[in-house]
């Protein structure tokens, strides 16, 4: 038989069986086996996103509340809930510290996507999807010289690529007749030009006229592109009055102090980045334009 217990020490309920067949009590030491009985399966607390408006309860507190925002603490995010009566407070997001229809939940702050808005091009335009540039059309659009290309490549090249549209420098509408020979504009081949000083009366506009339906000739009244530039994009107060007779170039560059062409042009080509800066009757020339050359037949 087992040993007694000491005196004045019982034994636990648990060591103590009785035998079946006699009715007898004995020692069990040890006491049931723990790992023979199965455990239940812990269940999994899901995690919810807090998104706004969202009705939870804080399991420690028995606040009731619907999502209004996050605060940022030392240890971690927090949640503020707002109740029907407009009270507030705030609770770590903590694991299962909430009951969404007494169910425990652990709360995460949801990824917030910001909305895609549509970038812009230089000429204001919604940039296309795809920067790709597509095989250039048959029409071409014109300017006097290398200045006014540059510019127009500057605010409205991304249109221009999009819609497979080439600049062409003819060197002074001089040469205009010539080059549309040379060109043979027709319904599916159109030229749009851009001049400079096209006002009633000058020589741009008799050059300009009687060139035919798939020819269009759209300007600025400036003498040169220069000066559809905004002067204050550059930095002056108004483009300075040349004599006429005088090269109006070399004109603005004296009275300016900005000194050779070749230095105006670097300032006023740097201070141009968009539609903006430039006047708008260039914009509408230009625009013009593009829309003409684009449509064929």
């Amino acid at each position: 038989m087992a040993p007694a217990p000491p005196p004045g020490r019982a034994l636990p309920l648990s060591a103590v069986t009785r035998d079946d067949r006699h009715g007898r009590t004995r020692d069990d030491r040890y006491g049931r086996d723990v790992l023979s009985a199965p455990r239940r399966p812990r269940r999994e607390v899901p995690t919810v996103d807090a998104d706004r408006d969202l009705v939870v309860e804080d399991a420690a507190t028995g606040f009731c509340g619907a999502v209004v925002g996050f605060e940022r603490g030392y240890d971690g995010d927090h949640v503020r809930l707002e109740d029907r009566r407009g009270a507030t407070r705030i609770f770590a997001m903590r694991p299962a510290a909430f009951l969404i229809d007494g169910q425990a939940v652990t709360l995460r702050k949801p990824v917030v996507t910001p909305a895609k808005r549509p970038t812009r091009t230089a000429s204001g335009s919604v940039a296309p999807e795809s920067t790709r540039a597509r095989v250039a059309r048959a029409g071409r659009i014109f300017v006097e010289g290398v200045h006014d290309a540059a510019l127009v490549e500057r605010i409205w090249g991304a249109d221009l690529r999009a819609e497979g549209v080439v600049v062409v420098p003819i060197d002074g509408l001089d040469n205009l007749g010539a080059v549309l020979d040379e060109f043979r504009p027709g319904p599916d081949s159109r030229a749009g030009v851009l001049a400079d000083h096209l006002v009633e009366g000058s020589k741009e506009s008799r050059l300009a006229a009687g060139h035919g339906p798939d020819v269009l000739v759209c300007g600025h009244p400036f003498i040169d592109v220069w000066e559809a530039v905004k002067p204050a994009a550059v930095g002056i107060e108004a483009w300075p009055r040349v004599p006429r007779g005088e090269d109006w170039k070399t004109g603005v560059c004296t009275r300016l102090g900005w000194g050779t062409p070749q230095d105006a042009w670097r300032r006023v080509f740097g201070s141009v980045t968009d539609y903006r800066d430039v006047d708008v009757a260039l914009i509408r020339a230009v625009e013009e334009l593009i829309d003409f050359v684009t449509v064929t037949g």
